[in-house]
């Protein structure tokens, strides 16, 4: 059996798209690229795909990530280009490796999310990150299945700064980008939570909802403060490629055999 890791991305209006309806195309693409998946055992056999920490429905994604189980090898880069061919855009796969390492699930440990807020100038979005930033705690709520929930959004930010932003939208006079490290933690602390700290603390209120995208998720790394590739193991545990022919014929070659 050989295990696929895929990053995919959920762009333009697919980020409307619920994680139920991604995996039914994700589904529906494995069979029409007649992939060899391993399915699991019992009365209702399905393929044995895992889905890690999917992004809110209503925000897009550049670093989604999953894992499949194969019963016959097959090369992912090829695998991810006959999935593209199957998958609607918006939802595109972009990096396919061998699965050569396990916990893939352990190494998504922080995100990095980008909020446009328009109709906010910088002025505004940065005196609000602030008071956000200075803030010990930032106690929100949030609506759930079990009733309204209350929990402090600031403890689970690494960083958050406001950047400068050109209006690019016909009517909009101003525009904020946020850029946002958060750490995954129990109770999850989502973009819309931040946004909602700002509310308390600033009175920070985007006339229209924020377009959230997530730019990265990974292994939060301590020392330099950034979000690490979590594929990069898998690559870096990939058996090294033989030398060409032609590699050896150069590096073996005497001085001058190439001079006429």
């Amino acid at each position: 059996m050989q295990r696929i890791r895929l990053r995919y991305t959920k762009r333009g209006r697919l980020r409307f798209t619920s994680h139920r309806d991604f995996q039914r195309a994700f589904e529906r693409a494995l069979r029409r690229s007649e992939v060899p998946m391993a399915y699991s055992a019992g009365f209702t056999p399905h393929p044995k795909v895992s889905y890690a920490n999917a992004a809110p429905t209503g925000t897009g994604s550049e670093a989604e990530f999953l894992e499949i189980a194969l019963t016959e090898a097959r090369d992912p880069d090829i695998l991810r280009e006959l999935l593209n061919g199957s998958l609607p855009d918006g939802l595109d796969i972009t990096d396919a490796v061998e699965a050569r390492t396990s916990g893939l699930a352990d190494r998504l440990t922080a995100s990095i999310w980008e909020m446009r807020l328009d109709g906010v100038s910088f002025e505004e979005a940065e005196k609000a990150v602030a008071a956000f930033n200075g803030a010990e705690t930032v106690e929100v709520q949030r609506r759930t299945k079990n009733g309204v929930r209350s929990f402090d959004a600031r403890s689970a930010v690494v960083d958050l700064q406001a950047l400068d932003h050109q209006p690019d939208r016909p009517g909009v006079k101003a525009c904020a980008i946020l850029r946002l490290v958060v750490r995954h933690v129990t109770p999850a602390v989502r973009p819309d939570d931040v946004l909602s700290g700002l509310r308390v603390v600033a009175d920070l209120a985007p006339p229209v909802p924020a377009a959230v995208t997530r730019l990265a998720q990974g292994l939060f790394d301590e020392e330099s403060g950034t979000v690490t590739d979590p594929l990069a193991p898998d690559r870096e545990a990939a058996p090294a490629a033989p030398p060409t022919v032609a590699g050896t014929a150069v590096a073996t070659a005497p001085d001058g055999a190439g001079s006429a």
